[in-house]
């Protein structure tokens, strides 16, 4: 049963994804933690009986209906009407370990105004989501400050006070599951807010992935980075050459396969880049 006074809301966008969506919703009524609320998102499903279906067998979860205008406008919707003063986000594909929201409550408590956790591969022999959560995660070690802190987390395993998403909400002209996440990261940046990282927040990434769709998702991945450089940090558009080199190194170090799948993926986010640069070009030359 959903606390009367929840002090934490989870908030889930989902899409088409009832089956993930249940191991979810199953993983987040495991949590150690007691007084939490879980608002799910449906984002414009195209059976959203079976999302209703599953979201009415967590006691905790209550559902919200999306206009089907992409995860950052599903999670500002599931943030709005969050009850509580912390609110974590995850996906739909994500299983959070039993004390992930009491790992980043303790951050939050401790000062933070925002905490992130590792997210782990969940499926390991699968070489795709090994290869896909290899490069996420390369971008947050990447991004790691000694004291405890990353410049950048992947919705995945994320945690604010709600006061900060209220001033501070993503931006819903990111239509995809792409850049709406570094975008969010560069603007708490801005406002010098810092994200406090919680190893103990351990979530589980279950991506069911096949080399078509790990294709487009890279090259989703691609046109996301371009809107957040061009629109956040220009000028400023590729990392140096080491954070390459550790990738590749980072995806070898997986197996040949994944190491492979690693620089496939660079090409794919450099189609992206160049189609999201030629369709900015066109809308310039719009009339």
């Amino acid at each position: 049963m959903t606390a009367a006074h929840p002090e934490v809301s989870v908030v889930v966008p989902t899409r088409d994804r009832p089956g993930p969506l249940s191991a979810c919703l199953t993983a987040l009524e495991q949590q150690t933690a007691r007084a939490f609320e879980i608002v799910v998102v449906d984002d414009g499903s195209r059976d959203p009986g079976a999302v209703a279906a599953v979201v009415a067998g967590a006691p905790r979860a209550r559902l919200l209906r999306g206009g089907g205008r992409g995860p950052a406008a599903a999670r500002n919707l599931g943030a709005a009407v969050a009850r509580a003063p912390v609110v974590c986000f995850t996906d739909d594909d994500c299983r959070p370990s039993p004390g992930w929201i009491d790992a980043l409550a303790r951050s939050i408590d401790a000062g933070a105004a925002v905490a992130a956790g590792p997210t782990r591969n969940g499926r390991p022999g699968d070489p795709y989501g090994t290869a896909s959560q290899t490069i996420t995660n390369h971008l947050v070690g990447a991004s790691f400050d000694p004291p405890g802190r990353v410049a950048f987390a992947p919705t995945s395993n994320l945690a604010c006070r709600a006061e900060v998403h209220g001033s501070l909400p993503f931006d819903e002209s990111y239509p995809l599951a792409a850049g709406e996440d570094r975008d969010w990261c560069a603007r708490l940046a801005d406002h010098d807010i810092a994200i406090a990282f919680q190893p103990s927040a351990e979530v589980t990434h279950h991506q069911d992935l096949s080399l078509g769709r790990f294709w487009r998702q890279q090259v989703r991945y691609g046109r996301g980075a371009f809107r957040c450089h061009r629109d956040r940090v220009p000028g400023d558009r590729l990392q140096p050459l080491r954070f390459y080199t550790g990738l590749l190194r980072a995806g070898f170090t997986r197996g040949v396969a994944t190491g492979l799948l690693v620089v496939l993926a660079q090409v794919a986010t450099a189609v992206g880049l160049a189609s999201e640069a030629l369709t900015a070009r066109r809308r310039r030359r719009a009339p």
